[in-house]
């Protein structure tokens, strides 16, 4: 149980205490006293501040992806060529990702759609449709494949990321940042028009 400090912000302190648990165990395996104990507060005390569960897990979910999003995109150069952007969102998921291991892996839990009220897929949306003008951008400037619609070119990033980072919490390999930088390196030829190599 985490100790109680003076003038906390125990809303706060409830979300990041469900952000942990929520990695651990899931939000359908994970139990109100569960969170309650990690915060070290009362479950009466949880309730006062969150109607039941579901209200949790939404604050959990807004303020994770609001900083994911604000990680990705605060001060992004969209004048830059689409390769320096690739680059850059690459890096800063990779450091979210190492930084924020919890948010990062309740992020990418694939549940998400049974519980996230209409604020919460607004907000998700958003960040969505962010991306997906970037990859327009690069797709009217000839960097990136043209062939394949936005949607399907998030999905194959965000799979390969995922997928690699999954595997280093898993334990399945350790990951380097040679093998972080080979990767980003295989994705961008993957989705660029010119496939030669990359950077070209």
């Amino acid at each position: 149980m985490t100790p109680p400090r003076p003038n906390e912000d125990k809303p706060a302190r409830l979300r990041a205490a469900a952000l942990v648990v929520f990695a651990r165990t899931g939000v359908h395996g994970t139990a109100v006293p569960a969170i309650a104990e990690q915060a070290g507060v009362s479950v009466g005390t949880l309730y006062r501040y969150f109607e039941h569960k579901e209200a949790l897990v939404n604050a959990v979910f807004r303020d994770t992806k609001q900083r994911l999003a604000h990680r990705l995109m605060s001060e992004l150069d969209v004048s830059a060529p689409s390769r320096a952007i690739f680059d850059t969102l690459w890096a800063r998921l990779s450091a979210f990702a190492q930084e924020e291991p919890d948010a990062f892996q309740f992020l990418e839990m694939q549940d998400h759609d049974s519980y996230l009220d209409p604020q919460s897929r607004a907000l998700e949306l958003g960040l969505l449709a962010q991306v997906r003008q970037l990859i327009q951008l690069g797709q009217t400037a000839g960097l990136i494949r043209s062939d394949m619609r936005p949607e399907i070119i998030m999905a194959l990033f965000w799979g390969a990321f995922v997928g690699l980072f999954k595997a280093a919490r898993r334990g399945y390999l350790q990951l380097t940042d040679t093998d972080i930088s080979q990767a980003r390196d295989a994705c961008w030829q993957s989705l660029q028009t010119d496939q030669r190599g990359p950077g070209k």
